[in-house]
């Protein structure tokens, strides 16, 4: 007998057809069978080890999270609740243009120091990789969900060039597209970068263009954290189209939305932008998380030339008083190239997580109200926590706007992506909650997606962009990562009050065939592994 069968389930296909009932079989790993309305037939029903009642559930392919910071988390925590649990069957990593591989040891320790805000410092971890192959080779001995990698192009970047603001030479860039192609060559599904952040803010035009040739060549995508989400967020959007059309490179524009007051309601203009290079024959994509505000690093607020050099120039400077004053007047006056070039706004800043315990007294405040309680500015505030907390310091940042991120994802290629840190005490709930959020809210409550579409656009198309001829549909021969939930109860648990909450009317996830959540419980199933870009 097969390994399993899912009786009278209301089948979401991915393919954004109308559902149907159907029993499907699953059996090494993979879908075998699928029996439409076998019980209304009276034939014979498929039998198997197990036989899972679906009535009153839907199934779908499990989820696809096209902007994970699961990096380590992962390797971390093997039961990765936080993305299972919401049906997420696989993670797309390596994002905004920082991360574990390719390093040396040098570099890898500067990473560790830059993003300790998004993935902790790691202690815990055993670094035994350098390369793009040995981390997905980690990967491989077993985890929760799946993964794929983009290649870190600020990583690349500081492993080639460092961490200062100048051109690259003809023979780094040589190096540089030596070291995307071997990522690419070893299964990385594309290039990333983080053009708010150093050191791949540094990098000019021309050099990201030769190195999304290289990216175009095998197949791959460029994922760009582009260099505005506020002042110069139209440009900066089509300055990456511009790029990767010279280039010949699909795009896959991350965390797309129009943030800040200055781009309230602007959301159609993006749209527009991107419809009109899509119709001239541009290949593009998107990815959208459910919610307001953003998050990242406080560190990440600065202005780039406070970061050359590397974390430690950085808080050399942060020490230096005159220095510092130099930031705040970037930051509060100007509007640093971190911040979008919005002269920050610090009660829309809030702590979410530090990194050094003693500090925990900020977090779930904003830096104004942390400021007036003490009776001091608040720049003051966020530099005695930038130094103290050796730039680990995460935050969220409320200034989004509810008008834009429902046009966006309304957008004909729009996917999901969670943008999910899942450090410190008070993570955005978004890593917890972005796809059932997506189910529950924007489609049973509101109805700005039907159920069928929201579920194409969180399954078939992320497939479709990472090139995956056996994922993303529920069909006979894919891969049996499934997922099963109550259309009448599925809601994100998680508040910005209790992040760490997990969803509701969820019971089921597969991953390979496999139960990671079986009747509403984590099981102790570890199947996930990388998922490798095919040679071509």
């Amino acid at each position: 007998m097969e390994d399993l069968v899912i009786r009278d389930a209301d089948v979401v296909d991915g393919g954004g057809e109308p559902s149907y009932r159907a029993d499907v079989v699953v059996d090494g790993g993979r879908i075998v069978s699928i029996v439409k309305e076998a019980a209304a037939a009276g034939c014979q029903r498929p039998r198997a080890t197990r036989e899972l009642d679906a009535e009153g559930l839907v199934l779908s392919p499990g989820f696809i999270d096209m902007h994970a910071h699961s990096d380590l988390a992962l390797l971390r925590d093997p039961d990765h609740s936080a993305k299972a649990a919401q049906g997420v069957t696989l993670e797309v990593l390596g994002q905004d243009g920082l991360s574990y591989a390719p390093v040396d040891d040098r570099t890898l320790q500067e990473v560790r120091r830059a993003i300790t805000g998004w993935n902790g410092y790691g202690d815990d971890i055993d670094f035994d990789w350098r390369s793009v192959g040995e981390y997905l080779d980690r990967l491989d001995r077993g985890v929760a969900v799946n993964a794929a990698y983009l290649i870190p192009q600020g990583t690349v970047r500081a492993l080639v060039v460092g961490w200062e603001d100048r051109a690259a030479t003809a023979q780094e860039l040589d190096r540089m597209r030596q070291l995307v192609a071997e990522g690419l060559e070893q299964g990385a599904v594309g290039l990333s970068s983080g053009l708010t952040y150093t050191p791949g803010m540094y990098a000019p035009n021309a050099e990201l263009t030769a190195l999304c040739r290289v990216v175009a060549s095998y197949g791959g995508y460029y994922c760009p954290h582009h260099r505005s989400y506020g002042a110069g967020a139209l440009a900066a959007y089509a300055e990456m189209v511009e790029l990767t059309r010279a280039a010949d490179c699909a795009l896959h524009l991350a965390h797309a939305t129009m943030n800040f007051g200055v781009n309230e309601g602007r959301a159609p203009e993006l749209l527009a932008l991107l419809d009109e290079a899509l119709d001239a024959g541009a290949d593009i994509s998107l990815d959208t998380y459910p919610y307001t505000p953003g998050s990242t690093t406080l560190a990440a607020l600065l202005p780039s030339w406070a970061g050359e050099g590397g974390p430690e120039a950085l808080l050399r400077r942060l020490a230096d008083e005159e220095t510092a004053e130099r930031v705040r007047h970037d930051l509060e006056v100007t509007g640093a190239d971190g911040c979008h070039g919005v002269p920050v706004e610090w009660e829309t800043i809030e702590i979410s997580g530090v990194a050094d315990p003693a500090l925990a007294e900020y977090v779930g405040r904003t830096v104004r109200e942390s400021a007036d309680a003490r009776g001091e500015t608040p720049w003051t505030t966020a530099r005695r926590l930038l130094l103290r907390d050796r730039l680990g310091t995460a935050v969220l940042q409320h200034v989004g706007h509810e008008e834009n991120v429902r046009a966006v994802m309304c957008h004909r290629v729009h996917t999901g992506g969670s943008d999910g840190i899942l450090q410190g005490a008070k993570p955005h709930p978004r890593a917890y909650g972005t796809f059932p959020r997506y189910l529950g809210h924007y489609v049973r409550e509101l109805g700005v997606l039907s159920l069928e579409e929201c579920v194409a656009r969180l399954t078939s198309r992320p497939a479709a962009r990472l090139r995956l001829p056996d994922r993303g549909l529920v069909r006979e021969g894919y891969r049996a990562d499934l997922v099963l939930f109550d259309p009448a109860t599925v809601a994100a648990g998680a508040t910005y009050d209790r992040p760490r909450t997990l969803p509701t009317g969820i019971p089921y996830v597969l991953v390979d065939g496999r139960f990671v959540i079986d009747d509403g419980r984590r099981t102790d199933v570890l199947a996930g592994r990388s998922v490798r870009r095919t040679v071509t």
